[in-house]
């Protein structure tokens, strides 16, 4: 359809989006007139108005009242006429350093990205976290803390640092600690869990491991408290109440409501963060383009993330209204997946 359009149509569908994100209100043919770059009637704009409209891509909310655009016309927008910002230095900086991982834990850094995220674009930031299944450990260690009580601290090939509280038996030996530790260490290092689990559940079952039973317990203990499972990935949203600023009207109010119980689902949530996982850069949900969204009015911006360009092990983005600024914030999640990937890569 871009190519369908004349320049004039698609400077004045430009002027109505700008407008839209900028205020979220209907903007009229007479403001429109003041704001193009070229000199037009009222009369003239209304008539390319009611041909997008007729197109789809505009709507009016109220008896004569300005224009604007569909989640169609803001899918025609993105994908065919939005000129994408570059982020600052100082931006990037900023991403880089919330972004550290240096003696942090993946968990922390994840939830630094996404409150950096929502503080950047006012809206709320969304993170999964890698599959513990999927990350390649270098080292694990169990110490002792109490009777019952162990620490667990695991640190992955690319430099991250994790720490757990795992319940042990309480006649635990520090000496079988200590054998537990080696014991994993010999077979998790450069593994994932997964590799790791499967192989040492096969030694248990055939009473291969020379271990005894006390020592078994506790290696069953921590590959339960780090594998992660079969089940979702952990999920991270911050920045929720970001979407409460600019509430203006009672609709407002009854899509932020919707849209609060949509983060609440995080099954769905991660069912569609997930998609991000088979495309390369950014992907961008408007509205009713997912079913999570269908009575939302919301917007998805997501990235993927890997620890190499071709394992994809996690996803970060930004939820908001469907008025996003998509020039400014596609570069932004973009560019802190880029440098997420690197960290745990």
């Amino acid at each position: 359809m871009i190519h369908e359009l004349s320049e004039r149509s698609r400077e004045i569908f430009r002027r109505i989006v700008d407008a839209y994100v900028e205020t979220g209100e209907p903007i009229g043919s007479h403001t429109l007139a003041r704001r193009l770059n070229i000199r037009l009637s009222p009369a003239s704009i209304r008539s390319v108005m009611a041909e997008l409209e007729g197109a789809g891509l505009l709507y009016a909310p109220h008896t004569s009242a300005g224009r604007l655009p569909t989640e169609a016309g803001l899918r025609f927008f993105v994908d065919g006429l939005l000129e994408l910002g570059s982020l600052s230095s100082d931006e990037r900086a900023a991403i880089e350093a919330r972004c550290n991982a240096d003696g942090r834990s993946m968990g922390d850094v994840l939830r630094d990205a996404s409150e950096m995220l929502s503080g950047l674009s006012r809206c709320a930031g969304v993170v999964v976290a890698p599959n513990k299944r999927d990350s390649r450990i270098k080292h694990i260690e169990f110490v002792s803390l109490a009777p019952g009580r162990a620490l667990i601290v695991l640190v992955t090939e690319g430099g991250l640092v994790e720490n757990r509280i795992a319940e042990i038996p309480r006649d635990m030996r520090p000496s079988t600690l200590v054998e537990a530790s080696n014991y994993l260490e010999s077979r998790l290092s450069g593994r994932t869990f997964g590799e790791a689990r499967d192989q040492i559940r096969k030694e248990i079952d055939e009473r291969r491991a020379e271990l005894d039973d006390l020592t078994a317990r506790v290696v069953e203990a921590g590959l339960a408290t780090w594998g992660g499972g079969t089940g979702p990935r952990a999920l991270i949203v911050r920045g929720q109440g970001h979407l409460l600023d600019d509430v203006t009207a009672i609709a407002d109010l009854e899509r932020v409501r919707r849209l609060f119980e949509t983060l609440d689902s995080e099954e769905d949530v991660l069912r569609l963060l997930e998609l991000a996982d088979g495309a390369e850069g950014v992907r961008i949900y408007i509205g009713a383009e997912n079913k999570l969204f269908d009575m939302a009015g919301c917007s998805l911006v997501v990235a993927p993330y890997g620890d190499s360009p071709d394992h994809i092990v996690g996803a970060i983005g930004v939820i908001g209204p469907a008025r996003l600024n998509y020039a400014r914030i596609i570069p932004m999640v973009d560019y802190t997946a880029k440098v997420v990937g690197r960290l745990i890569g």
